[in-house]
């Protein structure tokens, strides 16, 4: 793996953690929009990733028309993003706007300790890539600095 590498591995892992984060950050937005109905009521959103190197260790790569281990790029994919399963929650408030005929109103299934942790989770992700890159940085302008 070259040093140049490390760029774009850290930067693939910056981009999925911006992903995240705004993800992260529109369940948080809707987490007590109210809805008249179960289907129309937010769900939360989670991104799903993958790391192209694990797809080569598999023999992936082999498919792909890459004839050794060097050939393979090394980054973080995003796959999608995905809504929650967990049931959303139905209240009874007869007198909100949005009740349905049996007075229930239906919130999203976000849970905003797990959206916070999420959070805090993903933008330390963050800053470690960046943290990543300025020693990639530093590294580089060290053994250009060796030639003087």
């Amino acid at each position: 793996m070259s040093l140049g590498s490390i760029f774009d591995i850290a930067g693939s892992a910056m981009s999925a953690q911006s992903v995240r984060l705004n993800t992260t950050a529109s369940n948080m937005a809707n987490a007590d929009s109210a809805a008249g109905s179960a289907e129309e009521a937010y769900r939360a959103r989670y991104p799903v990733f993958s790391s192209v190197q694990a797809q080569a260790l598999r023999g992936d790569f082999q498919a792909s028309g890459m004839t050794s281990m060097g050939d393979a790029e090394s980054s973080v994919r995003i796959d999608g993003i995905v809504e929650s399963a967990r049931p959303v929650e139905g209240r009874h408030e007869p007198g909100h706007p949005l009740a349905d005929e049996n007075g229930q109103v239906f919130y999203p299934n976000v849970d905003v300790v797990e959206e916070m942790s999420n959070m805090i989770s993903s933008s330390r992700s963050f800053q470690m890539n960046v943290d990543v890159m300025n020693a990639a940085r530093s590294m580089m302008q060290r053994v250009l600095s060796m030639g003087q």
